[in-house]
């Protein structure tokens, strides 16, 4: 099927920006234990989607080549570009791996953070702006809700919020949970995180059902872009 007949049955593909997170489009280098070759990726993101890309640095080790890299300066072609924060593997001090991304956080237009990955919220302040928190998996012990959140955005107050429709899904199948944060949090939404989750709440393929099962949260968010951690099935 086209991409311009999916738009007309798909509301995401009927989105603009919607770009991919190279989280899976790397999900092969992974299982073989390479590392992501960062321009390589983001060529695969540009023809998947050209409006917009998130990469991915999962693990810690991934970071450094990919700040490396974006330093350079590379020529790219989004009109949004979000980098995801490592949430595994973590070995450097807190300080230093906000030191790293700080070389980058004017070349992104956003950082995301686990909010569980925090110990010292003051040294996570000098991303100011370009940090954006999402919300988490019913697998994490915080920031699954509006109010596990808050003392998150309280104590960084220019943080904004990459809300992940469907880890809110995944803790409130109702969407309760999911309206209240944006209804908490709403004015600080940089951009959306949009997937289905298994049943181990990992991301897989989203399919027309999935998006009509969370479709009144996409239509709360259609002023921010969003970043598909999954193919559409």
């Amino acid at each position: 099927m086209s991409l311009q007949s999916l738009s007309s049955e798909r509301p995401v593909m009927a989105h603009y920006p919607v770009g991919a997170s190279t989280g899976w489009l790397a999900a092969d280098q992974r299982a073989a234990g390479e590392a992501p070759e960062w321009p390589v990726l983001a060529g695969r993101a540009k023809r998947q989607f050209a409006g917009a890309v998130e990469l991915a640095a999962l693990s810690e080790p991934e970071l450094p080549a990919l700040i490396e890299w974006l330093v350079q300066r590379p020529s790219l072609p989004f009109d949004f570009l979000s980098l995801h924060a490592p949430s595994k593997a973590r070995a450097l001090p807190e300080p230093e791996l906000v030191a790293l991304l700080a070389q980058v956080s004017e070349r992104v237009d956003a950082i995301v953070l686990h909010p569980d990955v925090i110990e010292d919220h003051a040294a996570w302040a000098l991303l100011g702006r370009a940090l954006v928190i999402e919300n988490m998996d019913p697998r994490k012990q915080d920031g699954r809700t509006a109010d596990s959140l808050a003392p998150h955005f309280e104590q960084l107050p220019e943080a904004g919020l990459c809300f992940d429709v469907a880890h809110a899904y995944a803790i409130d199948p109702t969407l309760a949970e999911g309206h209240a944060i944006l209804d908490r949090f709403g004015d600080r939404l940089r951009h959306l995180h949009v997937s289905a989750l298994d049943a181990a709440h990992h991301h897989v393929a989203l399919n027309a059902q999935d998006e009509e099962r969370i479709r009144p949260l996409l239509e709360r968010c259609r002023d921010v872009p969003w970043i598909l951690e999954a193919p559409l099935a």
